[in-house]
């Protein structure tokens, strides 16, 4: 795990763009610019080529989804493949909801996304494995999750992160895995979010998708690990408000102090 990237984003401020989940779009803001990124928000399709410009990379969240924001996520799909820009995309409960699943093929076929991040069940869909999702839930399977992270990146030739208690990374050829962690980002709506938009600002600064995507999982999940440690009492509400804070401070030499990644 190359952890200088935390304090090379810090140096640089990336502007991330979102064409965000209104549920979540505060945290997302919040967090990305606790971390050292400056986050900014549009839902209107008129102002996409501005904002790509001003861009260093781009998150794309199917949480709430309507006909204009996909004719918006559509067009800054394409201009950032056009300026080179990284693009994240996060397929919020394409394994509950066929409309969205056939919403994320049609977009992922129309531009190229540099990585994906769901949860096990979102992973499953987008790769043709069988999973028992529940709405925006992981929910269960059977599957191995290492392969089917492994086969869905082969597929859509990106690196793809599985995140959960256990979070899967893969380019199709190597697979990662990150132990840190805590069940409160099960609990808190919006972790999985905030997490897609924090590996956007890590993509910006760092060229390997791999080594982002891996970087910025490790410290998201070692910080909401560090902040349950320290308040060990604090529960779902406290805890996504308290996790801004902690991201804002975390330093790499506290993450190295208690990484488990493989």
């Amino acid at each position: 795990m190359k952890l200088n990237i935390l304090n090379e984003l810090r140096e640089k401020n990336p502007v991330v763009l979102s064409a965000a989940n209104f549920v979540t779009v505060q945290d997302v803001a919040n967090s990305l610019n606790a971390i050292g990124a400056s986050p900014i928000m549009s839902k209107e399709i008129a102002e996409a080529e501005e904002m790509v410009k001003m861009a260093s990379s781009v998150t794309l969240n199917l949480g709430t989804l309507t006909q204009l924001q996909i004719a918006q996520m559509k067009k800054i799909g394409a201009l950032a493949t056009q300026d080179k820009k990284p693009i994240v995309f996060d397929p919020v409960a394409v394994g509950a909801v066929n409309y969205r699943l056939q919403t994320a093929q049609d977009l992922l076929h129309s531009f190229p996304v540099s990585i994906i991040r769901g949860n096990a069940g979102e992973i499953a869909a987008l790769g043709g494995f069988e999973w028992n999702a529940r709405g925006i839930d992981a929910g269960s399977g059977s599957g191995n999750l290492d392969q089917i992270t492994q086969k869905t990146a082969q597929k859509l030739d990106c690196v793809v992160i599985a995140s959960g208690a256990t979070d899967t990374i893969s380019n199709g050829k190597k697979i990662a895995h990150v132990y840190n962690g805590t069940p409160l980002f099960q609990a808190h709506v919006g972790s999985g979010d905030v997490l897609s938009s924090i590996v956007a600002a890590f993509a910006a600064v760092w060229a390997d998708p791999f080594e982002a995507a891996q970087t910025a999982t490790l410290v998201f999940a070692a910080t909401g690990e560090l902040l349950a440690k320290d308040q060990p009492k604090i529960g779902p509400g406290t805890f996504g408000m308290h996790l801004i804070d902690y991201l804002s401070k975390v330093q790499v030499a506290d993450i190295e102090k208690i990484a488990k990644f493989d």
